[in-house]
This record gives structure tokens, sequence and C-alpha cells, in this order.
């Protein structure tokens, strides 16, 4: 395939428009038209939804992650003297902020563009094209990745020592947003309580310590706090575990197997 148009492709899918992926590109908008089009017609397939942000199609996620492969081959090559690889990786909220953001370190050289989605929806990213790699709960490999067991992350239902929760169903409840679903499974019920969203790991952990309402926390968290008093549980003994896998895109990439080795020993010290 043409690297222009690919290259063009890939540019509007990210920049949400022909008419910015144009300037992005330095090109007229009539010229990013002329690519999308001749690609299409080598693919044989509509690419591109031509919608307000213009999205990839089905056929185009694929093509969207070889764009992003190829990219990233050409990057190592040319940056290995610049040292500037840049590495696009998705992870959960209570990954990135307990075990996972040492690991960027442990990278040198590698400049990161990190994105934070609830473990059950981070593969999508995955399979959009937008990240190369993923701490995910899915075991099942998005297409043209592998996958690898990281561990299990072990969440404990807790609350403040003063908050009424005999009855967690009927105490408010802390969920960090409308995709986290840790609070609800630790339930087992389909009643809908009363919720709070905080869409923010510092505070959704702060709002449990004033008992805004009891809520989930990794356990490697809650440890500290339940020693202290500052928490308790809410059904001592009961927990919720959550296996995590790292998903990755299948490409020989230097880049790539530095920062799963890392990633892999991170996650063994910390994960159950």
């Amino acid at each position: 395939m043409d690297q222009v148009q690919l290259a063009t492709f890939q540019a509007v899918v990210e920049q949400g428009s022909f008419e910015a992926a144009a300037r992005a590109l330095h090109i007229t908008p009539s010229a990013v038209s002329q690519r999308i089009k001749a690609l299409e017609q080598t693919v044989g397939q509509v690419l591109v939804r031509r919608a307000k942000p213009c999205t990839a199609t089905t056929a185009g996620e694929a093509l969207l992650r070889f764009a992003g492969q190829v990219a990233l081959l050409e990057r190592e090559a040319l940056d290995q003297a610049r040292d500037d690889t840049r590495i696009s990786v998705v992870v959960n909220g209570d990954s990135l902020d307990s075990w996972f953001l040492p690991v960027l370190t442990r990278v040198p050289g590698v400049l990161f563009e990190l994105h934070i989605d609830d473990q059950d929806h981070t593969a999508d990213l995955l399979r959009n094209g937008t990240a190369m790699a993923a701490v995910t709960a899915d075991h099942v490999p998005v297409q043209g990745c592998r996958v690898e067991k990281l561990g299990v992350m072990r969440y404990l239902g807790v609350a403040a020592p003063g908050l009424d929760v005999s009855d967690p169903g009927a105490a408010p409840m802390l969920v960090y947003n409308r995709k986290d679903r840790l609070q609800h499974r630790f339930l087992g019920r389909r009643q809908e309580p009363s919720i709070h969203y905080l869409p923010a790991t510092a505070a959704f952990n702060r709002s449990l310590l004033l008992g805004l309402g009891w809520g989930m926390l990794f356990e490697h968290e809650a440890r500290p706090h339940l020693e202290a008093g500052r928490l308790v549980e809410i059904r001592p003994g009961r927990h919720l575990d959550v296996p995590l896998y790292w998903q990755r895109w299948r490409l020989r990439s230097e880049v790539l197997d530095r920062l799963t080795a890392e990633v892999q020993a991170a996650a063994a010290e910390v994960l159950r």
C-alpha cells in the first residue's frame, strides 16, 4: 500500500476531520480526500466514516493498527540516534496509580502517551489502533496482538468507620465512572444503590476516608488504612479478584519488548 495514503488515513482518524488532517500534513483538504479515496479503492472497502469527528470503519480499524505498526517501526529505525520513540499505552487508573508508573522510568529514551480507561474497556483502544499496548481484563487477544497474564488485582469493599454499612446496598456507594462495575459485582445485587461518581483516583480514595460512601479499593492500597483504623471492611473476609493481562501488538519491536519485560517484572512485585 502507498505509505503516504496510509499516513494520511491515520492523520484523518487522529485529527478527527479531513480539514484538520490537511493542516497537520500541510496539504489541502482536497489532497487528503483524494488520498483517502485512492486508499479505499486499493483496499476495496470504505475506511472512514465521514462524520464529526471522522472515525475508522471496522475495516479501517484493522488498517489503522497496521498504519500505527508501520509508523512505530519507522520511528525505531529513524530515532535510534535521537532516542525519542513514542509509545501509546492504555492502562486502568488503579494500576497506573499503584504499580504501573515506575515502569515508565525503567524504559529510558522513550516518550509515552498514556490513556486511562476501565480495565474492562482498555482493549477497545487496541482494536481501534489508538494504543500499542494495554493493561486489560480481557484475556482474548485483539486481532494482531498477543496477550500475557500479569496477575490478579484483589479489591476489598471498604468504608470509613463512621459510615453505616450494615446494609451495603442501602449505603451510599462510590463509583469511579459509569464503566466501573466493581462495586456492583461485589454486592451481587441488581438493586441500584445511591451512587457518587468520582472519576479521579485521588478524589475517590480521599472520599472513602472522608466517609462519603463505601467503595472498592485495591488491596495493596487498602491495607495501610485498614491497619491504621482509617477504613474498615464492609464484608470482612470477602474480596473481588480481577485478573489483569498485558496485550501488545504482535510485532517485533525492541521498545515494546523492553516495555513488556518491565511491565511483567513490576506486576510480579505487586499483583497476586
